[in-house]
């Protein structure tokens, strides 16, 4: 795989540039039917905000998803990640229009070690908000 990336070109620091997601409800309906969650603060309005949520919200997973993208994309290869693990710190609000929402995540190399492996911290905001807190991967370089 010559499009891997290397560990010997990561140094502690090093940026992966941020990118934007842009998520709308039609994901969320085509989510639903790939995890099999249909729960209905996803894709009922009346719903949602009757449990509290200000409109319907993306699937944790789904918004995990998207920062894993991130790191599988700036890799090269999806199964370099070993380690994944984020903490929900507010929920990605989906308008029900055609623009629906962007969630924007980066990521910076916190860590390298011996093993060929690094460590990175992910950020993600929606709307302003920080989306997922504490969000690490552990991915083994070539």
């Amino acid at each position: 795989m010559s499009n891997r990336l290397r560990h010997a070109d990561v140094e502690v620091g090093t940026e992966i540039p941020e990118r934007t997601f842009t998520v709308r409800r039609l994901d969320l309906v085509r989510y639903a039917g790939a995890s099999g969650d249909f729960n209905p603060i996803h894709w009922n309005e009346r719903f949602a905000k009757s449990v509290g949520l200000p409109d319907v919200i993306a699937h944790g997973m789904f918004t995990m998803a998207q920062a894993g993208r991130l790191i599988t994309d700036w890799t090269g290869d999806p199964g370099a990640v070993v380690d994944y693990s984020v903490r929900f710190s507010a929920p990605v609000v989906v308008p029900d229009d055609d623009e629906g929402t962007d969630i924007v995540v980066g990521g910076i190399v916190k860590k390298k070690h011996d093993d060929g492996t690094v460590t990175v911290a992910l950020s993600a905001r929606s709307g302003g908000a920080k989306v997922l807190a504490r969000s690490t991967a552990v991915v083994r370089l070539a």
